[in-house]
């Protein structure tokens, strides 16, 4: 064989014809445990990064939005306490048409903010802040101690 040469001689209790044998399989295995290890440690890369190693190497591309969920979500439950307000007499008549004239105004501004095929941060910041004044002013109107 060419790896080792065959003697009968015992060395340490074992003869050389065993040790030969294992230091054949220890060459043959090496490359497999360290192929072994290898995907293991991979393994563990995307186990621990949710599996996104790859993401992280391919720069994202980002599409422009114009998805407002969490305005239409306002709007809906802005509309509803003007509507709770005029049921129960909390708002005057003109109140409620000044609030509703708010929430139109905020309508036309986030249809115009999606005409162009993108809302930017500036935009929804902007929305964001006429939102927050209207439920100042729903809060206020319903509380001023005017009834109908």
């Amino acid at each position: 064989m060419g790896f080792c040469e065959e003697e009968s001689v015992v060395i340490l209790g074992m003869s050389t014809k065993r040790n030969c044998a294992i230091q054949q399989l220890e060459i043959v295995m090496r490359p497999l445990f360290l192929i072994a290890v290898l995907v293991c440690s991979i393994a563990t890369v995307f186990a621990q990064d949710g599996g996104t190693a790859q993401q992280a190497q391919t720069p994202a591309v980002v599409k422009p939005s114009t998805a407002t969920p969490g305005v239409t979500k306002r709007q809906v439950r802005q509309r509803a306490r003007i509507r709770q307000g005029v049921r129960t007499g909390e708002l005057t008549p003109g109140e409620a048409a000044k609030l509703r004239g708010e929430q139109r105004k905020i309508k036309a501004d986030k249809q115009a903010a999606k005409a162009d095929g993108e809302v930017t941060p500036a935009e929804r910041k902007q929305l964001q802040k006429e939102q927050n004044k209207s439920s100042r002013d729903i809060y206020r109107l319903k509380h001023n101690n005017v009834t109908r």
